[in-house]
């Protein structure tokens, strides 16, 4: 054809005088049409006459397209048949199998393998369905030559939730527990499916569920179930499993359940009668209904004996009843529910639903000194049945484990023990965002204080997203509540688990200092301190406590930030005084001289100045084997010296005991994190930020190695683990250090942004160093280098916490962009336009759902729909919600975020609670009855 549309052939034929009006199509020759029986009328081409007879194409023309396609399309068919060859070849290798189900989305990635044309190409791309029939075939073909393989039947299990109903599902699941009732893994995987299923949900339905995991597994580890041995690691999993029930319900409102599953352990735990030790569970659990039932004070309760004290006593004829007196009872707290009867009825309700759970999260009992029987109960729900919890109690023979439950215990009830949750229910008991919560970081980024709350809510704590979360403590009978837990459980145990738990303690109470100071409460924070100062002076006066370190400095650390500087020095240099000649040798010696140098050091903003100076006087008296002595005047620079070359040998020998030992022991792992602080702080004083940092490189290059052999990912070994610990602490003091200097004087940013990238690469769930980088990167005009990092980290960790502060990060750059476009009210056109930042947002959100753990997270649900809702679209917004219970369904706090953002829709959230048997403290009927008193 030429340009002018006129078709070429092989006979010349004169141009036409007439423009042609459309453009003919000839053939190359003007043969007359062959007629056959197939081509009656001769109209079909050559190829397809061919196709009618079943012939193809000839070999050259088939040969013509493109041969990138075929050749990407031979490369995939060869490993095709690679891998059905090496299946047939090895069919019991069951990760061959699960590698093989995963090639196929890469497969489907590239259409050539499949597809015949081209449209059929883009269809067979986007067919879902395809892949998982694929993917199940090769599944149950993997299943028939590996009856016996968990991961293989739960990799179909969770195929099929996109082609079953969940009873189908939920039968399936039963199945499969019913074969190996003995795996832990397994156990967990079901509870969190059912509870995950919001068509089949109830909060009784999965209590007794739990009740029957945990009951199945103490069975299969006492040796009950003879088909079935108990697998290693058993009693940590049923540990960690018991703890997920505990949050379960106080997340669903039953906090009386929980808090009477706590007490219960105490006493299954650390009260047993001897005589029934060597029992089974089963037998241990009918003996304790008795106890139970009996109305005698439990854990927390006043007057608690234990279990062994009353069995005993119950042999011997029962305790001798002696009325109380009755001078002891205080006045109850005026508790007023409903304060402003004008507001709208659903922040009425919102108000007295939140202060009932805050007030009546201990279980009922009948006070006997009032002669209160059971029918006096107003909220029958508030009395806990021995059937509610018997099922749960589980053995624990491990004194590990058995101090654990103590410290889980004290960190259910808000005290900051120290307890962090087992990673497999961590992100279901995540539901506020205090992780996002600086503190005093900004203010004092040596001293500040961090207790360690994770993002779960302590008992009784429904607040609303974005509440400050400090430690604020409970109400009179809650405080008394966590004294008498204390009394009960401080003798069980000594050294150093004693000396933790008055730890604990005191830093709860100083917890309700800082909260005090924070909202400048002067005449709270009088009695408060008041208070606490007692109860150090109470802990340091115990004949154990009085050479304990770490109780001094805590008390040193209350007076100083009472804001008696004086006193805080005259009790530090008292413990100093006392230490002899230990040094260096002594990591808790090293940590109390290490925080009175910090905080002289952030007392004065000038750094070279006079508190420089007593700091460095502390950091080298550490290294003297002469007694302590209070400070006269500066440090003469041959003692500097002295205490260089001290710190220097002490630092290799530790580091050179990290080399040799395995299992590293804890003792030389704290001295090493604790020795490397002290020296880091003294090298930043005496000489400069690089001689500290340099040291922070020694301690890094020596250890790296033995903690990431491959250089990448946590060695799994407890050895690796301890020194990865050690490692994280001095990360954390190197990061503080470099945003100390930062504060004090100028500096670049690079290096803190350098140091927090590297260590996030390493220890991607740490809370604090991700707190600090998205706080630095905020700063920064270019958003693209911290994107690409967040991009980096959540595509290689499995962690849920880089997810969280990528959003946070976004919406802390949302929130500065809107900030300087409407200054003062009028608008204003930014520098920097940030036009997708809203869909940025939603993009990680759907994202982080979709990762692990990320769609069971009731704290991402919670910031998702407040995102939403502050977007202002509503309709988007209750999607968000009904999906959010889809997942979440066990979450009260969804349902109150529902309540504020949609108030129209309170009736059908409080019948959808009521339906799935959350606690609803305050039904509309009571609430009516009492907006009409």
């Amino acid at each position: 054809m030429n340009i002018d549309g006129v078709a070429i052939s092989s006979k010349t034929e004169p141009p036409s005088s007439d423009p042609a009006s459309f453009i003919p199509v000839k053939d190359l020759e003007d043969a007359a049409p062959v007629t056959t029986w197939l081509n009656p009328l001769g109209i079909y081409d050559q190829s397809t006459t061919q196709w009618l007879q079943g012939q193809g194409p000839p070999e050259q023309e088939s040969k013509q397209p493109d041969t990138q396609p075929d050749s990407e399309s031979a490369a995939l068919k060869a490993r095709v048949e690679e891998f059905n060859r090496r299946v047939r070849e090895n069919p019991r290798d069951t990760q061959l199998w699960m590698a093989f189900v995963a090639f196929q989305d890469e497969v489907m990635k590239s259409p050539g393998l499949y597809a015949i044309e081209e449209g059929e190409q883009e269809k067979r791309k986007r067919s879902l369905k395809l892949i998982l029939e694929k993917k199940l075939a090769i599944l149950e073909r993997a299943i028939e030559s590996n009856q016996s393989s968990v991961d293989l039947k739960l990799a179909k299990l969770k195929l099929c939730t996109e082609f079953w109903e969940p009873s189908t599902l939920v039968k399936e699941w039963q199945k499969l527990i019913f074969l190996h009732p003995n795996n832990t893994v397994l156990w967990q995987k079901y509870l969190l499916f059912c509870q995950s299923q919001f068509s089949t949900f109830s909060i009784s339905k999965i209590h007794s569920l739990y009740g029957k995991c945990l009951s199945t597994l103490s069975a299969v580890k006492d040796g009950s179930i003879l088909s079935h041995p108990a697998l290693p690691g058993t009693e940590e999993a049923m540990f960690a499993l018991f703890l997920q029930h505990c949050h379960f319900l106080r997340q669903a409102g039953h906090s009386e359940k929980a808090i009477s599953l706590f007490q219960a352990m105490v006493d299954f735990t650390f009260f047993k009668p001897d005589s029934l030790k060597d029992m089974p569970t089963k037998g241990q659990v009918e003996f304790f209904e008795p106890f139970w039932d009996s109305g005698e004070p439990r854990a927390g309760e006043k007057g608690a004996r234990g279990w062994k004290a009353w069995m005993h006593q119950q042999e011997r004829g029962g305790w001798v009843v002696i009325n109380p007196d009755e001078d002891d009872d205080e006045p109850e707290e005026d508790d007023q529910e409903i304060k402003d009867k004008t507001l709208p009825r659903w922040q009425i309700w919102l108000a007295a639903e939140r202060s009932r759970d805050q007030r009546h999260w201990r279980p009922w009992r009948p006070d006997k000194t009032k002669k209160q029987t059971e029918e006096d109960c107003e909220d029958p729900e508030r009395q806990v049945l021995f059937d509610d919890i018997g099922q749960s109690l589980i053995r624990l023979s491990s004194q590990d484990l058995q101090f654990q439950l103590v410290e889980a215990f004290l960190q259910f009830l808000g005290v900051p023990s120290g307890f962090t949750l087992p990673a497999s229910c961590l992100y279901l008991a995540m539901d506020e965002n205090s992780i996002f919560d600086n503190g005093l970081y900004d203010e004092k980024p040596l001293t500040f204080f961090n207790p360690l709350f994770s993002g779960a809510s302590s008992v009784g704590r429904m607040d609303r997203l974005g509440c400050p979360r400090w430690t604020r403590g409970q109400n009179r009978e809650g405080e008394e509540f966590i004294r008498n837990v204390f009394h009960l459980v401080m003798p069980l145990f000594s050294g150093k688990e004693k000396s933790q738990l008055c730890f604990s303690w005191l830093q709860y109470e100083i917890g309700k200092v800082m909260w005090c100071l924070h909202t400048k409460n002067k005449k709270r924070l009088k009695s408060q301190g008041k208070n606490c100062k007692k109860l150090a002076k109470n802990l340091l006066k115990e004949p154990e406590n009085r050479n304990s370190f770490c109780l001094w400095k805590q008390y040193a650390h209350l007076e100083w930030l009472l804001g008696n500087t004086e006193d805080a020095r005259k009790v530090f240099d008292t413990a100093l005084g006392t230490a002899g000649s230990q040094g260096l040798k002594d990591s808790e010696l090293c940590e109390l001289s290490l925080l009175y140098a910090e905080l002289e050091v952030e007392l004065l903003p000038e750094v070279r100045g006079a508190a420089s100076a007593r700091a460095v006087h502390i950091l080298t008296k550490l290294t003297e084997s002469s007694p302590y002595g209070p400070y006269t005047g500066e440090v003469l620079a041959v003692h500097i010296l002295k205490a260089r070359k001290a710190y220097e040998h002490a630092l290799q020998d530790c580091l050179g005991d990290s080399c040799v030992s395995d299992p590293a022991p804890t003792d030389s792992c704290t001295r090493l994190i604790s020795l490397a602080k002290c020296f880091m702080l003294f090298q930043y004083l005496t000489i400069g930020i690089g001689a500290a940092v340099r040291i922070y490189e020694q301690v890094f290059a020596k250890l790296h190695g033995s903690v990431f052999p491959e250089g990448s990912g946590e060695g799994n070994s407890a050895s690796s683990q301890s020194w990865s610990s050690v490692l994280e602490a001095i990360t954390l003091m190197h990061a503080s250090l470099l945003r100390f200097h930062m504060k004090v004087s100028v500096y670049p940013l690079a290096p803190l942004r350098e140091a927090l990238s590297q260590a996030l690469k390493l220890y991607p769930g740490n809370q604090v160093l991700w707190r600090s980088y998205v706080q630095i990167q905020n700063k920064s005009h270019s958003a693209s280098k911290t994107r690409r990092f967040f991009d980096t980290i959540t595509r290689s960790a499995k962690l849920l916490e880089p997810w969280l502060f990528a959003i946070e990060a976004e919406k802390m750059r949302k929130r500065l962009v809107e900030t300087v476009q409407r200054l003062d009210g009028r608008e204003i056109h930014a520098t920097i336009p940030e036009t997708g930042l809203t869909h940025r947002i939603q993009a990680l959100f759907e994202n982080a759902m979709r990762s692990d753990g990320g769609s069971q997270c009731p704290l991402l649900w919670r910031m998702y729909l407040n995102f939403l809702v502050s977007l202002g679209n509503k309709e988007r917004s209750k999607g968000v919600f009904y999906k959010a219970l889809q997942n979440c369904p066990w979450a009260k706090v969804l349902y109150l975020d529902a309540v504020e953002y949609f108030p129209e829709e309170m009736q059908e959230v409080l019948d959808l609670m009521t339906e799935k048997e959350l606690r609803v403290r305050l039904p509309l009927e009571e609430l009516e009855l009492l907006l009409e008193d």
